[in-house]
């Protein structure tokens, strides 16, 4: 029962690893991805010096 079990997953697998149609969506989740690191490395600074507008802001309003 087992061995049959690990059996049709290796078949699946192989199905999987032959289709064509997956790759495309996996080719789109690795440039999704990038764009997201893309996109997080370049939030941190861009939010610190948003943030030290807004503080800047604040003050001299305040006084």
């Amino acid at each position: 029962m087992f061995l049959d079990l690990i059996r049709k997953l290796y078949i699946q697998i192989q199905i999987f690893s032959y289709s064509k149609e997956g790759a495309s969506g996996i080719e789109y989740a690795l440039v999704a991805a990038m764009v997201a690191v893309v996109i997080g490395a370049f939030i941190t600074p861009i939010s610190t010096a948003v943030k030290g507008i807004f503080t800047s802001l604040q003050t001299n309003i305040h006084t």
